[in-house]
């Protein structure tokens, strides 16, 4: 059988997200679709909107086959990691292409220009690492030395790498290429609302930012209804129906201002990406704000974008410091949330030829890496709390993979 991959978040999955899946199995005439999905917690630092296992219940009713969870330390990560660790993941588990979302819906740009970057890597490197010296953030540091490698080439064919998607299928490569990956990458077009668009829009495919600030500015689900399929629309009324409320970071403020205050700013220094002093700054906004907006306002600045501080603040929340993050350089499992018939089949045929050990029970293993997962989901089921007094602590341990049979149809809760 043939296996195609995508990295995924799905907070929540939306009409495009349905695209994406069908048409990364149609390009790549694959037998399934696997997907590499984030946590509990997300790339820009933000609790995800519901959790884990009801997006992998969304995923795999929407064409998806394979859901393998990406570990905290690279879900939580700017975008070189993030990418490095989702791409080791599809190559890990025997895919034999992959395929992104991009605003420029062709391949060649980005692979022009991850031969200009090669060819002028030395340049590229002194001017990322002279912009952050200078106080530019990491995106705009990236933005800058790519724009002086251009002025410098005949190439004009090349990837708008100022555009979020268009970054992350970039880093998408550049990982595969790191890691020696035989997988072959392709793009499709992305359709509809842009990744960041805030607004809803009267076309079918809206941003998951777009459909999350509409819920939570109405607190309703009732405008979201056409931009997300059926099985999305499902999954979300019975969270809301047991939860009564959906994860985000007004939701979570009461729980990281305790931990600010409780650590300290001594302590707070040794969590991972708190650097030059930023933990006095989040001290001291923390002491004053008891809303997570104006504590926000607070602490950012030019040198740090809004994602990368929220990424502290996920770590200060989860604990994760600077000494655990050294001893995870690469994911060292597959972390398998959900199949379908056929990705059972698949798993089955590709078992003893797997890079990395299988865990579909997290018992089986010790390791860090894994411990960090657990706890990154136990402290979101304690922010958002029970439902129904039926405990959510430990559901790492009680939950065993979703199994469908196909498309729409889910034999386990």
């Amino acid at each position: 059988m043939k296996a195609t991959g995508i990295v995924v978040e799905y907070n929540p999955l939306h009409n495009g997200h349905v695209y994406h899946a069908q048409q990364a199995r149609e390009t790549s005439k694959a037998d399934v679709v696997i997907a590499v999905m984030s946590g509990n917690f997300l790339q820009r630092g933000e609790p995800a909107f519901v959790d884990k296992w009801a997006r992998t219940k969304m995923a795999l009713q929407s064409g998806v086959d394979l859901v393998f969870e990406l570990p905290y330390r690279f879900a939580t990560a700017h975008a070189p990691i993030f990418a490095r660790g989702a791409i080791t993941l599809l190559d890990a588990v025997g895919c034999s292409s992959f395929c992104f979302g991009s605003e420029d819906g062709d391949i060649t740009p980005f692979t022009n220009s991850l031969s200009l970057i090669n060819q002028t890597e030395t340049v590229y490197e002194t001017v990322i690492k002279k912009a952050i010296q200078d106080g530019r953030s990491y995106p705009n540091a990236l933005k800058e030395a790519y724009t002086s490698i251009q002025d410098n080439t005949s190439q004009t064919q090349l990837a708008d790498l100022t555009k979020p998607n268009n970054i992350l299928g970039f880093h998408y490569m550049e990982a595969a290429q790191c890691i020696g990956s035989m997988m072959k990458p392709t793009t499709i077009q992305r359709r509809g609302a842009d990744y960041h668009e805030a607004d809803l829009h009267a076309h079918k495919v809206a941003s998951a930012t777009g459909i999350r600030k509409s819920y939570f500015s109405t607190g309703s689900m009732d405008e979201m209804e056409p931009f997300v399929p059926q099985a999305t629309k499902d999954i979300l009324f019975d969270w809301q129906a047991e939860r009564g409320h959906f994860g985000n970071w007004e939701t979570f403020y009461p729980y990281l201002r305790y931990t600010i205050l409780r650590e300290g700013p001594i302590r707070l220094a040794s969590i991972a990406d708190i650097t030059e002093g930023i933990e006095n700054a989040i001290y001291r906004a923390a002491l004053k704000h008891d809303a997570f907006q104006p504590f926000m306002a607070q602490v950012k600045s030019k040198r740090y974008t809004w994602t990368r501080i929220q990424r502290m603040l996920t770590h200060i929340l989860t604990g994760f410091t600077v000494e655990q993050r050294e001893t995870m350089p690469a994911p060292s499992y597959l972390r398998l949330l959900g199949m379908t018939g056929d990705g059972q089949t698949y798993l089955r045929s590709v078992k003893k030829h797997l890079t990395l050990p299988l865990i579909s029970k997290v018992a089986t293993l010790s390791n860090d890496s894994l411990t960090m997962d657990i706890r990154a989901a136990d402290l979101y089921a304690m922010a958002l709390g029970n439902c129904q007094h039926v405990p959510k602590i430990g559901l790492d341990y009680l939950t065993p993979p979703i199994r469908t049979h196909h498309f729409g149809s889910n034999d386990s809760k």
